[in-house]
């Protein structure tokens, strides 16, 4: 199939370009693409060889065939069936109605061509002199006929060209007061809800503690109590949007010193008690008080003193449509882009800043409840964004066979490795031990869409976090990052989507959703909401922050059905404790915007280091050079590289080739230090961590390394 038709293929479809092919024994097969795989059986050993030799010889075809042909896929949105026909009706009818005056106008010059041939033969014969100059006169008016009809059909030409260009001045005009009257909908829709909101206020003011004379004036709202008794609910009450595909939910902050279970219509679905939240010993206190200096650990090594500034980004000038014009449809990772556009980082550094906050998971090991404990990891799912608010640059593609290791062991208890195991797709295999209690690895699939105004990037692939002592093991997957005003305008970059974070052990559950950015929402920009709920279903936290800033978490201590919404959704009640806060983001050192907006993690991810491996991110020429300012040298080296690659992939592509029509097997290319296997727990293909690498650093013997740089 070319590219055009995989976009239409039916739901389930794995493009054959890009899959990998593996056998797990004699009769299976395993065929897996970015998140999803495949368990085929043969019925025999010599089936299961000729359906792999097949597939390798279409795979190989089909990359052939990936190479040779542009992506033209569009991705602007058809205009509707209705804007279609009001557009083009009326155009179609006067371009009929012209077509009818062509066919007139040819059959005028053909009659009057033979009018004239008939003329000038009576002209030619001898007739008496009267009859000739009448013949002359006719010949003359015949000519004006002719000359009449061809101006008539010309001004009919002109008529339509007019008509067509004012049909789409109409038609802009007619989307942009369509465009107006949707906005003002939405603003009419969002004043009734506050409306509602301040009736709901006003309602429940009567039902407030007695004694209190006046209303917070940053209460959001109230809950009455079920008999019109004083209830004890004096402070803040916060309002939580709804989940997308779960019930809406308020939640009701509560006094813990003076709650009161009787008289509440509260009571139900969830309880907890308000003594559980205790303030000295609760590991939720102390994350309060945490900062990145003293939550490195005292137990460790003094941390080594490392670079906090690297050289002010230059000021270069680029003409961006120029190159963005060819590029609109494509693979963002098939497009030839200069230094200007990226940080001096790859994508595998960016990868490992994911760790900044990993503190959050130090502090989960110390958790008792599971769900308690998804709390942190929830928090720390939230916190690899906060870098990615000022960071609209794009970070260098890692050639196949690159790693980046981050070893902190000594200073923060951790070590990480990170290796580009796949080029198309791309694709990053990473590891991370904790000797405080804990390993996450993940497989990253980055496919990302310039749509113009836009550039989608959507990870594929599920994270894995385990957790030592407990066996407690949560799998969870990022969302879609959008950076906008890619041509005009000051580039941002938005999160949204929904992340379910779920503990395969306990089966606990946390829902997060990322609010999208809108012009006329009231909401807190870069919203990120969630409930923490156990294998019951039973919620026990509300989460509540923004990615970029931080995240908080309450207990929930009661929680009941409350009134069907204006939208038909029932919303449930959570009354809650006050909020803890997680997580909260370090600020940006001192030069950060003149730095690419480094935070104080990021500024060393790039600094040299010795005994790392020759593969090593830090070692890339072009980066370096980047970094250095010599953008340059950076892009012609960049473009060396960059076709280095391409040499041994076509070397390699022929190489697969002629192995498949001799018989042979072709095993492509073999990470250095992860290997393909199905995880127990999704039952997808990944690559995971086989060791070797810090035995191999131990001992400086990279022999098993390739040339990459």
């Amino acid at each position: 199939r070319t590219q055009a038709e995989m976009a239409h293929t039916c739901r389930g479809t794995i493009n054959l370009s890009t899959a990998h092919i593996d056998t797990e024994d004699s009769c299976n097969i395993v065929l897996s693409n970015g998140g999803r795989t495949y368990h085929l059986k043969a019925n025999s050993e010599v089936e299961r060889q000729r359906w792999v030799t097949a597939l390798e010889l279409a795979k190989a075809k089909a990359i052939r065939m990936r190479n040779n042909q542009s992506d033209d896929s569009g991705d602007e949105e058809p205009a509707s069936q209705s804007d279609k026909s009001e557009l083009h009706g009326p155009l179609k009818t006067l371009s009929s109605k012209l077509e009818d005056l062509s066919t007139c106008n040819e059959l005028i010059a053909k009659h009057g061509a033979a009018l004239q041939r008939s003329l000038s033969e009576l002209e030619s014969l001898r007739l008496p002199a009267d009859s000739g100059e009448k013949i002359k006169a006719v010949n003359e008016r015949a000519t004006l006929f002719r000359i009449t009809s061809n101006a008539m059909i010309n001004a009919c030409r002109d008529f339509l060209d007019l008509a067509e260009s004012h049909s789409r001045k109409w038609q802009r005009l007619l989307q942009h007061e369509r465009e107006q009257r949707i906005r003002l909908e939405e603003t009419i829709e969002q004043l009734a809800k506050q409306h509602n909101s301040l009736e709901r206020a006003c309602r429940g003011a009567p039902g407030l503690a007695s004694g209190t004379a006046s209303i917070s004036s940053t209460a959001k709202g109230s809950v009455q109590s079920a008999k019109g008794e004083a209830s004890d609910e004096d402070e803040e009450t916060e309002y939580f949007d709804a989940m997308e595909d779960a019930p809406a939910f308020i939640t009701v902050t509560a006094d813990p010193k003076h709650h009161r279970r009787s008289g509440s219509n509260l009571s139900g679905a969830s309880e907890g008690h308000p003594e559980d939240w205790n303030l000295e010993d609760s590991v939720f206190e102390s994350s309060n008080q945490s900062s990145y200096n003293e939550s490195t650990g005292k137990d460790l090594l003094p941390r080594k003193r490392r670079r906090s500034r690297i050289p002010d980004k230059p000021n270069y000038s680029l003409n961006l449509w120029s190159i963005m014009k060819n590029c609109i449809g494509k693979e963002l990772s098939k497009i030839p882009m200069p230094v200007n556009f990226n940080e001096p980082l790859s994508m595998l550094q960016r990868l490992t800043e994911d760790l900044e906050y990993h503190e959050l998971l130090d502090k989960a090991v110390k958790c008792e409840s599971s769900t308690e404990q998804m709390c942190f990891v929830a928090a720390f799912s939230v916190s690899s964004y906060s870098t990615t608010v000022h960071r609209t640059a794009k970070p260098f593609n890692p050639l196949l066979g690159e790693t980046y290791e981050l070893d902190r062991l000594e200073e923060l208890g951790f070590r990480s490795l990170c290796e580009q195991v796949s080029h198309h797709p791309p694709a990053a295999a990473h590891h991370v031990y904790s000797r405080r209690g804990w390993t996450l690895w993940q497989e990253i699939t980055i496919a990302s869409k310039f749509r113009g105004k836009y550039l989608s990037i959507m990870p594929l692939g599920a994270i894995h976090l385990e957790f030592h002592s407990s066996g407690n093991h949560y799998v969870w997957r990022k969302v879609t990052s959008t950076v906008h005003n890619i041509i005009v305008g000051k580039l941002w970059i938005d999160q949204s989507g929904e992340i379910e974070i779920v503990n395969h052990k306990s089966k606990d559950k946390c829902q997060l959703k990322f609010t999208p950015y809108s012009y006329f929402s009231r909401d807190v920009p870069r919203k990120v909401t969630g409930v923490v709920s156990d294998a019951d279903g039973k919620a026990h936290y509300v989460m509540s922050g923004t990615w970029d800033e931080k995240m908080e978490c309450s207990k929930i201590v009661h929680s009941s059905h409350g009134s069907t919404s204006t939208e038909g959704k029932q919303k449930t009640v959570y009354q809650t404790l006050s909020p803890k806060v997680l997580w909260r983001k370090y600020p940006l050192p001192e030069n950060a915007e003149n730095m690419y907006f480094f935070s104080e993690l990021a500024l060393t991810l790039n600094e040299p280091e010795e005994r790392v491996a020759p593969t090593d991110s830090r070692l890339r020429p072009d980066q370096r050079l980047m970094e250095s300012g010599r953008w340059d040298e950076a892009n012609v080296e960049k473009q060396r590289l960059e076709e280095k690659q391409r040499a041994v992939r076509r070397r390699r592509e022929a190489e697969a080739v002629e192995a498949l029509e001799e018989g042979k097997d072709y095993e492509g290319y073999i990470p250095l230090w992860f290997e393909r296997k199905v995880d127990a727990v999704t039952g997808e293909l990944i690559c995971v961590y086989k060791g070797g690498y810090w035995e191999a650093k131990d001992k400086q013997d990279w022999s098993v390394c390739p040339d990459i740089f």
